[in-house]
Protein backbone atom coordinates (compact mmCIF):
# COMPACT_ATOMS: atom_id res chain seq x y z
CA UNK A 1 0.00 0.00 0.00
CA UNK A 2 0.93 3.47 -0.62
CA UNK A 3 -1.55 5.56 0.57
CA UNK A 4 -5.15 4.91 2.01
CA UNK A 5 -7.21 8.10 2.65
CA UNK A 6 -10.41 8.00 4.25
CA UNK A 7 -12.88 11.01 5.14
CA UNK A 8 -14.02 9.94 8.65
CA UNK A 9 -17.18 13.02 8.34
CA UNK A 10 -17.06 16.07 6.70
CA UNK A 11 -19.30 18.73 6.87
CA UNK A 12 -20.05 22.55 8.08
CA UNK A 13 -20.55 20.86 11.74
CA UNK A 14 -17.19 18.96 12.04
CA UNK A 15 -13.90 17.52 9.67
CA UNK A 16 -11.76 14.83 9.97
CA UNK A 17 -10.25 12.78 7.69
CA UNK A 18 -7.34 9.91 7.80
CA UNK A 19 -4.56 9.04 5.87
CA UNK A 20 -2.20 6.26 6.62
CA UNK A 21 1.08 5.09 4.56
CA UNK A 22 3.39 1.95 5.31
CA UNK A 23 4.46 4.01 8.35
CA UNK A 24 2.53 7.20 8.96
CA UNK A 25 -0.91 7.46 10.32
CA UNK A 26 -2.23 10.57 10.70
CA UNK A 27 -5.37 12.91 11.41
CA UNK A 28 -5.86 16.16 9.08
CA UNK A 29 -8.23 18.05 11.17
CA UNK A 30 -9.84 17.01 14.35
CA UNK A 31 -13.42 18.87 13.97
CA UNK A 32 -15.39 16.36 16.62
CA UNK A 33 -15.38 15.66 20.21
CA UNK A 34 -12.51 13.31 21.33
CA UNK A 35 -14.94 10.79 21.88
CA UNK A 36 -16.58 10.53 18.30
CA UNK A 37 -13.28 10.62 16.63
CA UNK A 38 -12.03 7.51 18.36
CA UNK A 39 -15.64 6.13 17.30
CA UNK A 40 -15.23 6.57 13.77
CA UNK A 41 -11.79 5.57 13.47
CA UNK A 42 -12.82 1.90 15.08
CA UNK A 43 -15.02 2.16 11.92
CA UNK A 44 -12.13 2.55 10.01
CA UNK A 45 -10.30 -0.02 12.02
CA UNK A 46 -7.88 2.62 12.90
CA UNK A 47 -6.86 2.52 16.75
CA UNK A 48 -6.63 6.01 17.82
CA UNK A 49 -3.13 5.21 19.99
CA UNK A 50 -1.61 4.24 16.62
CA UNK A 51 -1.71 7.72 15.30
CA UNK A 52 1.37 9.79 14.56
CA UNK A 53 0.33 13.15 14.20
CA UNK A 54 -2.89 15.24 13.81
CA UNK A 55 -2.57 18.00 11.50
CA UNK A 56 -4.39 21.26 11.22
CA UNK A 57 -6.14 23.51 8.87
CA UNK A 58 -6.81 26.30 10.40
CA UNK A 59 -8.53 27.31 14.06
CA UNK A 60 -12.04 27.16 13.95
CA UNK A 61 -13.47 24.86 16.17
CA UNK A 62 -15.43 22.90 13.29
CA UNK A 63 -11.56 21.80 12.54
CA UNK A 64 -9.81 21.16 16.26
CA UNK A 65 -12.77 20.62 18.66
CA UNK A 66 -11.50 16.97 19.53
CA UNK A 67 -7.43 17.97 19.11
CA UNK A 68 -6.58 18.89 22.67
CA UNK A 69 -8.28 15.67 23.93
CA UNK A 70 -6.70 13.55 21.75
CA UNK A 71 -3.14 14.80 21.90
CA UNK A 72 -3.52 14.45 25.71
CA UNK A 73 -5.09 11.07 25.98
CA UNK A 74 -2.68 9.17 23.24
CA UNK A 75 0.48 11.56 23.27
CA UNK A 76 0.17 12.90 19.54
CA UNK A 77 1.83 15.62 18.36
CA UNK A 78 -0.14 17.82 16.90
CA UNK A 79 1.28 20.15 13.59
CA UNK A 80 0.02 23.85 12.34
CA UNK A 81 1.31 26.93 11.50
CA UNK A 82 2.43 29.51 14.30
CA UNK A 83 -0.31 31.94 13.42
CA UNK A 84 -3.12 29.28 14.05
CA UNK A 85 -1.31 27.89 17.03
CA UNK A 86 -1.45 31.39 18.63
CA UNK A 87 -5.41 31.03 17.35
CA UNK A 88 -6.18 27.96 18.97
CA UNK A 89 -3.92 27.65 21.78
CA UNK A 90 -6.90 28.83 24.20
CA UNK A 91 -9.70 26.02 22.68
CA UNK A 92 -7.86 23.24 22.72
CA UNK A 93 -6.18 23.15 26.27
CA UNK A 94 -2.93 22.63 27.19
CA UNK A 95 -0.30 20.56 25.00
CA UNK A 96 2.91 19.23 25.68
CA UNK A 97 5.55 21.06 24.28
CA UNK A 98 7.09 18.25 22.71
CA UNK A 99 3.23 17.77 21.24
CA UNK A 100 3.58 20.93 19.80
CA UNK A 101 5.12 21.23 16.40
CA UNK A 102 5.23 24.36 14.03
CA UNK A 103 5.56 24.79 10.30
CA UNK A 104 5.15 27.28 7.71
CA UNK A 105 2.83 27.88 4.85
CA UNK A 106 3.87 26.82 1.45
CA UNK A 107 7.44 25.71 2.79
CA UNK A 108 7.27 21.40 2.14
CA UNK A 109 8.18 19.47 4.80
CA UNK A 110 8.57 15.63 5.71
CA UNK A 111 6.56 13.75 8.25
CA UNK A 112 7.93 10.16 8.01
CA UNK A 113 7.44 8.68 4.94
CA UNK A 114 4.71 11.46 3.65
CA UNK A 115 6.05 14.68 1.82
CA UNK A 116 3.66 16.99 2.86
CA UNK A 117 3.16 20.87 1.17
CA UNK A 118 0.81 22.81 3.27
CA UNK A 119 -0.89 25.11 0.69
CA UNK A 120 -2.24 28.60 1.49
CA UNK A 121 -6.13 29.06 1.73
CA UNK A 122 -8.25 32.18 1.95
CA UNK A 123 -10.44 32.08 4.65
CA UNK A 124 -11.46 34.19 8.23
CA UNK A 125 -8.94 32.57 10.22
CA UNK A 126 -5.44 33.31 11.71
CA UNK A 127 -3.26 32.08 8.87
CA UNK A 128 -5.45 28.90 6.93
CA UNK A 129 -4.08 25.97 4.54
CA UNK A 130 -5.09 22.86 3.00
CA UNK A 131 -2.34 20.13 2.58
CA UNK A 132 -0.96 18.00 -0.59
CA UNK A 133 0.55 14.79 0.76
CA UNK A 134 2.71 12.85 -1.27
CA UNK A 135 4.40 9.39 -1.17
CA UNK A 136 5.93 7.23 -3.85
CA UNK A 137 4.00 9.23 -7.10
CA UNK A 138 0.71 9.17 -5.23
CA UNK A 139 -0.36 12.64 -4.41
CA UNK A 140 -3.66 14.12 -1.96
CA UNK A 141 -5.30 17.32 -1.87
CA UNK A 142 -7.30 18.83 0.47
CA UNK A 143 -8.92 21.89 0.07
CA UNK A 144 -11.69 23.19 2.35
CA UNK A 145 -12.56 26.20 3.99
CA UNK A 146 -11.09 28.71 0.62
CA UNK A 147 -13.43 31.63 -0.86
CA UNK A 148 -11.42 31.14 -3.97
CA UNK A 149 -8.90 28.98 -5.22
CA UNK A 150 -6.41 30.74 -7.76
CA UNK A 151 -4.09 29.96 -10.49
CA UNK A 152 -1.16 29.20 -7.74
CA UNK A 153 -3.17 26.64 -6.06
CA UNK A 154 -4.79 24.94 -9.22
CA UNK A 155 -1.08 24.77 -10.41
CA UNK A 156 -0.08 23.10 -7.28
CA UNK A 157 -2.78 20.34 -6.70
CA UNK A 158 -2.68 19.28 -10.32
CA UNK A 159 -2.13 16.04 -10.87
CA UNK A 160 -3.43 14.84 -7.81
CA UNK A 161 -4.63 10.88 -7.47
CA UNK A 162 -7.75 11.81 -4.60
CA UNK A 163 -8.93 15.54 -4.30
CA UNK A 164 -11.24 16.36 -1.06
CA UNK A 165 -12.14 19.47 -1.98
CA UNK A 166 -15.19 21.69 -0.81
CA UNK A 167 -18.74 22.39 -2.32
CA UNK A 168 -19.69 24.19 0.78
CA UNK A 169 -22.97 26.29 -0.81
CA UNK A 170 -25.55 26.71 -3.44
CA UNK A 171 -25.18 30.01 -4.25
CA UNK A 172 -28.54 31.13 -5.15
CA UNK A 173 -29.66 28.59 -1.85
CA UNK A 174 -27.33 30.82 0.46
CA UNK A 175 -28.71 33.91 -1.00
CA UNK A 176 -32.25 33.43 -0.18
CA UNK A 177 -31.62 31.51 3.04
CA UNK A 178 -32.31 32.31 6.73
CA UNK A 179 -28.29 33.44 7.49
CA UNK A 180 -27.92 37.15 8.33
CA UNK A 181 -26.43 39.58 5.79
CA UNK A 182 -23.34 39.78 7.16
CA UNK A 183 -22.72 36.38 7.34
CA UNK A 184 -23.95 35.57 3.77
CA UNK A 185 -21.27 38.12 2.48
CA UNK A 186 -18.64 36.63 4.53
CA UNK A 187 -19.04 32.87 3.19
CA UNK A 188 -19.58 35.05 -0.33
CA UNK A 189 -16.34 36.70 -0.16
CA UNK A 190 -12.95 35.95 -1.06
CA UNK A 191 -12.54 34.80 2.60
CA UNK A 192 -15.02 32.84 3.08
CA UNK A 193 -15.99 28.81 1.04
CA UNK A 194 -16.01 27.71 -1.98
CA UNK A 195 -19.26 27.86 -3.92
CA UNK A 196 -20.37 24.04 -5.86
CA UNK A 197 -20.21 26.29 -9.22
CA UNK A 198 -16.40 27.21 -7.83
CA UNK A 199 -15.90 23.53 -7.03
CA UNK A 200 -17.12 22.47 -10.38
CA UNK A 201 -14.96 25.32 -12.24
CA UNK A 202 -11.54 24.45 -10.17
CA UNK A 203 -12.00 20.72 -10.85
CA UNK A 204 -12.36 21.26 -14.61
CA UNK A 205 -9.16 23.23 -14.94
CA UNK A 206 -7.20 20.40 -13.25
CA UNK A 207 -8.62 17.06 -14.01
CA UNK A 208 -7.22 15.15 -16.54
CA UNK A 209 -9.58 12.01 -16.64
CA UNK A 210 -7.10 9.61 -15.46
CA UNK A 211 -9.58 7.84 -12.84
CA UNK A 212 -9.26 10.60 -10.35
CA UNK A 213 -10.89 10.22 -7.29
CA UNK A 214 -12.74 13.35 -6.51
CA UNK A 215 -14.62 13.73 -2.77
CA UNK A 216 -17.03 16.37 -2.48
CA UNK A 217 -16.47 17.91 1.40
CA UNK A 218 -17.36 20.35 3.96
CA UNK A 219 -20.66 20.74 2.30
CA UNK A 220 -23.08 23.51 4.64
CA UNK A 221 -26.15 21.79 6.53
CA UNK A 222 -28.29 24.92 5.42
CA UNK A 223 -27.58 25.94 2.33
CA UNK A 224 -26.51 22.85 -0.13
CA UNK A 225 -27.77 19.40 -0.32
CA UNK A 226 -25.80 16.41 -1.09
CA UNK A 227 -28.20 16.22 -4.87
CA UNK A 228 -27.30 20.03 -5.70
CA UNK A 229 -23.69 19.36 -4.83
CA UNK A 230 -23.47 16.81 -7.17
CA UNK A 231 -25.31 17.37 -9.74
CA UNK A 232 -23.80 20.70 -9.92
CA UNK A 233 -20.01 19.41 -10.28
CA UNK A 234 -21.33 16.19 -11.88
CA UNK A 235 -22.91 18.35 -15.23
CA UNK A 236 -20.07 20.67 -15.44
CA UNK A 237 -17.52 17.88 -15.88
CA UNK A 238 -20.02 15.58 -18.00
CA UNK A 239 -20.58 18.93 -20.35
CA UNK A 240 -16.77 19.07 -20.15
CA UNK A 241 -16.51 15.39 -21.51
CA UNK A 242 -15.28 13.77 -18.22
CA UNK A 243 -17.41 10.03 -17.30
CA UNK A 244 -17.69 10.61 -13.47
CA UNK A 245 -17.55 6.72 -13.36
CA UNK A 246 -14.99 6.01 -15.64
CA UNK A 247 -12.44 8.81 -16.51
CA UNK A 248 -12.87 9.87 -12.83
CA UNK A 249 -14.69 8.92 -9.74
CA UNK A 250 -17.04 11.30 -7.79
CA UNK A 251 -18.62 11.25 -4.84
CA UNK A 252 -19.90 13.15 -1.28
CA UNK A 253 -18.20 12.91 1.89
CA UNK A 254 -20.84 11.95 4.55
CA UNK A 255 -21.28 14.55 6.85
CA UNK A 256 -21.18 12.14 10.23
CA UNK A 257 -19.82 8.87 8.82
CA UNK A 258 -16.63 7.40 7.37
CA UNK A 259 -16.95 7.02 3.58
CA UNK A 260 -14.66 6.86 0.65
CA UNK A 261 -11.53 4.92 1.84
CA UNK A 262 -9.46 4.92 -1.07
CA UNK A 263 -6.15 2.51 -1.81
CA UNK A 264 -3.19 3.95 -3.48
CA UNK A 265 -0.84 1.09 -4.41
CA UNK A 266 2.75 2.48 -5.42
Amino acid sequence: MSLKFCSLASGSSGNALYIESNKTKILVDAGFSGKVIENLLLKANVLPESLDAILITHEHIDHIKGAGVLSRRYNIPILANEETWLAMLNKIGKIEEKNIIVFKNDIDFTLRDLDIHPISTYHDSANSCGYIINKNNKKISILTDTGIINQRMKNLISGSDVYLIEANHDIEMLKNGSYSYNLKKRILSVKGHLSNEDCAFTLGEVLTGNQENVILGHLSQENNTEQMAYDTVNNYLTNLGLDTNRDIFLSLANRSNISNQIILEP
